[in-house]
Order: C-alpha cells, then structure tokens, then sequence
C-alpha cells in the first residue's frame, strides 16, 4: 500500500494501519511476527519466494520468530538447521512420517516415550513398518538387529520415565557403519547436558513444551538435523503435513531458552539431592537416576552428562501400584500432572497415564513398573521440596496394606 492515504475513508483506512519502520534501533527481544502472510512487491518476487526458505511468504512455509526459535535451537544443539513443530509429538510424527516408507525397518530403544511407542506400533499396523527394541547399551544387539531395509535407528538420551541412559556414541558408530540415519530424543538432558550431533547422531528431537519454554504456557517440538541434505527431505513432508509451530508459542519459546541453564543447573543439583534421600528412605524400594552410583547406567551418564543427570527422578514405591497412586495423590507442593521441565515440581504415575498404551508385558520389557513415579523437579528450595515427598511418602506407607 503506497503511503498516499489522504483520499482514503476510514473504513479502508482501519484495515491498513501504518507499517512502523524501526531504524537507528535494534529490538532488544526477538520481535513476535504473528501475522501469517507476507506482501510483496512485484509477482516475480512472490513467486521466486516460494522456492526459497530464507524468503517469508505464508507462515506455514516459514515465519521470522519461528525460524528465529530454529536457528536459536540448531546453533545451542550445534546442527546445520532445525525444524519447528506444534508439539514434541509432531516433531516425532514429522521426522518418522518424512524419512519413513511402508515396508522399512526401525531399530528403537526398548523403553521409549509412550507416545513415540505408540506411533511405531500404529505404523507397523498400517504401512507394514517393522520394529526392532533394543537396551540401548549394547552395540553387538544393535548390530545383530541391522538389516537391508533398516531406516532409522532411534534413542533417548535419557528414557521415559526409567532414565536410562543410552550409550550414544556406540549404538550412533554401528548405525553410521551401516549407512542408517540416527535420531534422538533429547528432551530430558536438553542441550545443557549432552548434544547428541557431537555423538555422531544425524537428527535431535525436543519436546520444546519442556525445559526449553519452561514455566507450562507453550506447546512446541523441534528437531534439528546435522545436515542440509536430510533437513530438506524433512522439511518438504512438515511443510505438506502442517504441524508447524504457531509465532506466539514461539515467541515464548524463546523466552524460556534465556533461563534453560539457570534452570537445569537448579533442577539437576535438587534431582541428585532428591534422589539419595529417596534412595534411603523405608517406603521406596528402587530410585533411578543418572547421577546416583547405583544407577545402572551410571558410568555411561559420566562420559555423556558431565555437568548433571538432569531434572527427572524415578522411583518405585515399596507398596507397588496403591502406594503410587496414594503418593501422587498425597502431595501437596508438588503438582499431579502430564508434563515435564517446568519451574514447578510435577509428579505422575507413568503405567496410568504417559505410558497407558502399553501393554503388561511391554510395560515390563520398559523396566515401568506398577508403582513406577515420575518426578520432575522444579526450582523450589530443596527443603521444602523433601517436606513434601516424605509427608507424601508417610501417607502412602499408612494407606498401603
């Protein structure tokens, strides 16, 4: 719209408001861009935008703050490019929809986020995709389990909820041997902890609704990728799929990304100390957590977690299922809920509820027990957080026969 508005009535007038033009200034924050279209000048420009991901057009193709989120994501994870989707499950969705053919074959770790299981189970019903479960921690398994039409091999850095921690160097080295693509989902250490491309892996998920936006407002997902080459193959499905992140959830996103270290140094320091006093305590009969010794993968989360075990704790309760669930249902400061990485402390009980899809026997196969808890802990002062889980703790002990 040229600038001569001075023939124009106020009906027209109230539908194109002045464009403001910042200059000898630089925003401070990242500026929200919620409009989802884009004006040009010439029809040659517009159309030439369509082919060219620097170029914004309609915000589904790309968007400044979203892409603003990506780049911010891909240098933090050290990759050449990322992709921003709707929730961490659309990013899972996106990469295994994008990369995968009916037929193909999956390695996957055998204790898996409950949705991502139950997305290879769906696939394998309906596009004939075979899925293979592995520890995790064993390279020979991994390679036995290798074929022809193997596609994908798929991790956790941490698992949900068990934390187990997976041998990433190992398991990527024998899935690059055989020319397979690597993935991990790297939710629970974030790239505070461990970067996963710097372990070989070929593309790093993120549930972003977590420890990067932080404080449960945004629902997001990324996935960043080592190379350019896979990123447009991916790219291409996400862009015709639609599950692309909205410029507010983005927006604050990004906001949450300028305390992620603040936080996670908190929430791993209260998740180690957590975890020894539940360790010792007469109501809990197992505690899971990287950094503690006794955690069976303790030596490998030395090498690939030297700065902490991140913010997530699971223990099982000496009662089993009713101590469970008379534990979640009896704390007071910490918040029963589905989610993970905020600045408050969360508690669930994972068989019922993140992991509901699974059967009995894959509930077992994932180490989840019956009275499995999972708890993420947030920035309170510890104190107050321990007053907490051992009056919980005292309730459950009583109400358990």
């Amino acid at each position: 719209m040229s600038d001569d508005t001075a023939a124009l009535r106020p009906e027209t007038l109230a539908v194109h408001p002045p464009q403001v033009r910042i200059t000898g200034s630089t925003p401070l924050g990242v500026p929200l861009h919620q409009g989802h279209v884009f004006a040009f000048d010439s029809a040659d420009a517009m159309a030439d935008a369509f082919h060219s991901p620097d170029t914004f057009v309609y915000s589904r193709l790309g968007n400044p703050t979203v892409r603003a989120l990506e780049d911010a994501v891909t240098r933090l994870e050290g990759g050449a490019a990322a992709l921003s989707y709707a929730s961490g499950m659309g990013a899972i969705s996106g990469l295994l929809l994008g990369l995968l053919s009916a037929g193909d074959h999956v390695i996957a770790q055998r204790c898996l986020y409950g949705g991502t299981y139950a997305t290879l189970t769906d696939l394998a019903a309906r596009w004939g995709i075979e899925v293979t479960y592995v520890s995790g921690t064993d390279p020979e398994e991994t390679r036995r389990a290798v074929r022809p039409e193997t596609r994908l091999l798929y991790l956790e850095t941490i698992a949900n909820p068990t934390t187990r921690v997976s041998d990433l160097p190992a398991l990527i080295a024998v899935a690059a041997e055989a020319g397979i693509p690597s993935a991990v989902d790297n939710t629970f250490a974030s790239p505070l902890l461990c970067r996963p491309i710097e372990h070989g892996a070929d593309v790093v998920i993120h549930s972003a609704t977590k420890y990067m936006a932080g404080h449960a407002d945004v629902l997001g997902g990324i996935a960043v990728f080592k190379d350019a080459e896979l990123y447009g193959r991916i790219r291409h499905h996400a862009i015709e799929q639609g599950a692309i992140t909205d410029p507010f959830a983005a927006w604050l996103t990004l906001r949450g990304l300028q305390t992620m270290p603040l936080r996670i140094e908190r929430q791993s320091a209260s998740a180690l100390d957590l975890a020894g006093r539940l360790a010792a305590h007469p109501a809990v009969a197992a505690v899971r957590h990287p950094a503690l010794a006794a955690h069976p993968d303790h030596a490998i989360a030395r090498r690939l977690l030297p700065k902490g075990g991140g913010g997530v704790i699971s223990f099982d309760l000496a009662g089993g299922r009713e101590a469970g669930r008379a534990f979640i249902e009896a704390v007071r400061l910490a918040s029963l809920t589905a989610s993970l990485g905020d600045v408050k402390t969360l508690v669930m009980h994972s068989a019922s509820t993140s992991h509901r899809q699974l059967d009995p026997a894959a509930l077992d196969a994932a180490g989840i027990g019956p009275g499995t808890v999972r708890m993420s802990v947030g920035i309170e002062h510890v104190e107050d957080l321990w007053a907490d889980l051992e009056q919980a703790l005292e309730q459950a002990a009583a109400r358990t026969p």
